[in-house]
């Protein structure tokens, strides 16, 4: 969960105002009911794919198929999103990245096809530079977090609301917004069938994961408003780089550049890694090209590795002409629309077995209720990201139809007599 999103999102929030710390406790409120249905689900169903399995096995093929598909595409825009903020604090280290759109861009692109590279040579390079980058994000954050305290200015919750729109609709895109901070609460759910004990350690390491991140992105983000003024926050490129120039000097800029720069790299490393799992989960079930399930002679679904990083180039070229700040806040607003559907279809498997009385699950006041919370949640941020991000998302996954129906007939062809 913890990648590029609480590094930059405080520069999109900063256009809003203090109001987006309201958009904060809901997501995460959001986020932990959504981790609650999924690590129920994880006890019943301990397969790999997560609500790819769940789905499947309440609703068929077609459905599961849908949510996978879209829940690939929000891995090659959250991809690009994480790449943008990559670069971003790059630039405090290499200040000509802010005035070049082309260095900036190649350099987004650099990081992508790195990882990508090491990925389809190497698994186990990929693990152990996640378990480096793992140790090191949480630091700089929390040097930042308290430090802030010290220098907090209580007048930059002043005035409220600086979106422009009424309290409702700011706090509601604000929760779109931060709710792509706790983007991966299903991680742990897709890779099940590797995992030991996965009917415990899947619902606990869930549930333990996003107590600590809420606490983790609440404290620090109430710490950088109160540090940068509405303006700052909202004009800057390395939030926590430029609030930590304030607190400790100029120097600890880069400390903290660099520490973003871990986190977001290993971020970026991370979800490449499971762009490629899922095309390979879709493949290997015959609702993809049966070409995308083919392992390299590393062991590794090469070919799904690298067409979802082309994909994920392809976003990032056609979006260049944008501002930073638009095109990071689009990113995440195309994000979350298409994982959106993963987490829906979750609350919904889990409604329809509880309702059925299946996998031991029973239909009373507190599954029904937990399954409203979930389906509500899911459908209020799916509606407040936007027109053109729900456009871009749909259209996405209509793209998919064609895609599914033809896997299929080729499957049938290749299993025939």
């Amino acid at each position: 969960m913890i990648g590029s999103g609480i590094f930059s999102l405080p520069a999109v929030l900063g256009q809003l105002g203090a109001i987006s710390l309201l958009g904060w406790i809901l997501a995460a409120a959001g986020a932990y009911t959504l981790a609650i249905i999924l690590g129920k689900l994880s006890k019943a169903i301990p397969e790999s794919g997560g609500s790819y399995a769940y789905t499947k096995t309440a609703f068929g093929d077609l459905p599961a198929f849908l949510v996978a598909w879209g829940y690939w595409l929000s891995n090659c825009s959250t991809n690009a999103a994480i790449a943008l903020a990559f670069t971003g604090y790059l630039s405090v280290l290499f200040p000509f990245l802010e005035t070049s759109l082309f260095a900036f861009g190649m350099t987004a692109l650099g990081a992508i096809w790195s990882l990508t590279a090491l990925n389809f040579y190497s698994i186990r390079s990929s693990g152990n530079l996640q378990v480096l980058t793992t140790a090191l994000k949480i630091l700089p954050l929390l040097i930042v977090a308290i430090g802030g305290f010290f220098f907090f200015d209580s007048t930059h919750f002043q005035p409220l609301n600086l979106s422009g729109e009424s309290d409702f609709q700011a706090i509601t895109t604000a929760s779109v917004l931060c709710f792509f901070a706790f983007m991966g609460i299903e991680a742990a759910t897709i890779p099940a069938e590797n995992i030991k004990n996965p009917k415990l350690t899947i619902p606990k390491g869930t549930l333990i994961g996003v107590t600590l991140v809420v606490l983790l992105y609440l404290f620090s983000t109430v710490s950088l408003f109160g540090v940068l003024s509405p303006a700052e926050l909202a004009s800057s490129l390395a939030p926590l780089s430029d609030a930590g120039v304030l607190i400790f000097g100029k120097n600890s800029s880069y400390i903290i550049a660099v520490g973003a720069c871990i986190s977001t790299f290993g971020a970026l490393n991370a979800w490449i890694l499971i762009q490629g799992q899922i095309s390979y989960a879709m493949a290997k079930d015959g609702l993809l090209p049966k070409t995308l399930a083919k392992k390299n002679r590393f062991g590794i679904p090469g070919n799904g590795l690298i067409f979802s990083s082309l994909l994920v180039t392809v976003v990032l070229v056609f979006n260049f002409s944008e501002s930073f700040g638009n095109l990071y806040s689009f990113m995440i607003r195309l994000t979350t629309v298409t994982s959106l559907f993963f987490y829906l279809s979750a609350a919904l498997s889990f409604g329809y077995f509880c309702y059925r009385g299946r996998f031991g699950f029973v239909w009373n006041i507190k599954t029904i209720l937990l399954s409203l919370l979930g389906l509500g949640f899911s459908v209020w941020l799916f509606v407040g990201s936007g027109w053109e991000a729900i456009l871009w998302g749909l259209g996405g996954i209509v793209l998919g139809l064609p895609v599914f129906f033809w896997s299929k007939k080729q499957n049938q062809k290749l299993n025939r007599p």
